[in-house]
């Protein structure tokens, strides 16, 4: 038999010893190599911030920035030097709202097959906070709403600003959210609770947050001139929210926070917060695992029905959804899985077949139906 013109060699054996520079398959790279769009990343004595910047659509993830969260956050496991990571949105509106609802309507609704495949890249970010070894902190500077509270649900700790807020909107929107509430909620705040937070798809605000076990600290974040408002009402934080009557949203103290949070994260040996956050994870590993790719598969055939095309439709028109319409048809025996019913008629003029049932015309010659 012919001979193979490649030799092996000390140097390019693969079990040569690693470079001593650091460089290899493995080596972290710098955040201006991996040229992100979405996500702004940064390292610095020993911290990995994460920062989901798309804040034109109060940082929804696009399919885009998925892919690069979650490489972001594996880069920051792998790199040796990174002892903490912190992962925020821009600005002080939102920390995350979940997926980009215009994204949706525009690219799955009408390609439900595809939504299967976007479920994929969101498990992967998901799991790729639960996996880096690292204590994650979520610093929590705006609305963390749908998946972005499913975001803070993955990491191991969570700071919330003062003005903002933490909710669920799966089942408004003709979703459910099976990316980590509906599997962690009864973990975190137990069984009634989670329910409340998973029917009514209500704001819980953050001192209510952090009673009921959500995050674990708030930071005062509203002012009016140089006096911080330590209990803020709900007025108040519109007020600043809006800039008026001289007061104002400052995350000042929300970094100061987690600056020093990311100090004493960073004084412990790395091998054992490694292995304390493997072995704290057991029950969030087990309930995910469980249900998650069920949750992929239901929710990419959910969307070839009327629920999620009225939700997501409503929220791109900013109307609200017709919900009592859905449920008065379904009472009444009417169709509710599609807008123009189950493809059973024919026509008996071109052969055309798999025609709506509420259509009267054949779509193909335009011939009556009978």
């Amino acid at each position: 038999m012919p001979q193979s013109s490649v030799t092996s060699s000390p140097t390019t054996s693969s079990t040569a010893s690693p470079a001593a520079d650091g460089s290899g398959p493995l080596a972290p790279r710098t955040p201006e190599a991996l040229a992100f769009r979405d996500v702004l990343y940064s390292k610095a004595d020993g911290v990995a911030r994460i920062t989901l910047n798309r804040p034109g659509r109060y940082n929804a993830y696009s399919t885009a920035a998925l892919e690069e969260l979650a490489t972001a956050f594996r880069d920051a496991s792998f790199d040796d030097a990174v002892g903490v990571i912190v992962l925020t949105g821009a600005g002080d509106r939102a920390f995350c709202t979940g997926g980009d609802v215009k994204e949706y309507a525009s690219e799955y609704v009408g390609r439900p097959r595809d939504y299967w495949k976007y479920m994929a890249l969101f498990r992967a970010y998901i799991e790729s906070i639960l996996n880096t070894g690292k204590p994650v902190v979520a610093r929590i500077n705006g609305m963390a709403v749908g998946g972005g509270n499913e975001t803070q649900l993955a990491c191991d700790l969570s700071v919330i600003a003062q003005h903002t807020y933490v909710k669920q909107v799966g089942t408004h929107v003709g979703s459910v959210a099976c990316g980590g509430a509906t599997q962690w909620l009864p973990l975190v705040v137990g069984d009634k609770r989670a329910r409340e937070i998973l029917f009514l798809n209500e704001p819980v605000p953050a001192h209510k947050a952090r009673e009921w076990g959500l995050v674990n600290w708030v930071v005062p974040s509203v002012r009016r001139g140089d006096t911080w408002l330590d209990e803020a009402t709900p007025e108040e934080i519109r007020k600043a929210e809006r800039n008026q009557d001289g007061y104002r949203i400052d995350l000042t103290r929300l970094d100061e926070f987690v600056a020093d949070l990311g100090r004493r994260l960073l004084a412990s040996f790395p091998e054992c917060a490694r292995y304390t956050k493997q072995q704290t994870n057991a029950l969030k590993d087990f309930v995910w695992h469980q249900t998650v790719r069920h949750a992929q598969d239901w929710l990419a055939l959910h969307y070839t029905c009327w629920e999620p095309l009225e939700g997501m439709q409503a929220f791109v028109e900013k109307r609200e959804p017709r919900y009592g319409m859905l449920r008065e048809r379904a009472a009444r025996g009417e169709w509710t899985e599609t807008p123009w019913g189950p493809p059973l008629r024919s026509c008996g003029k071109c052969g055309a077949q798999t025609l709506p049932a509420g259509h009267h015309f054949c779509g193909q010659c335009g011939a009556p139906l009978s």
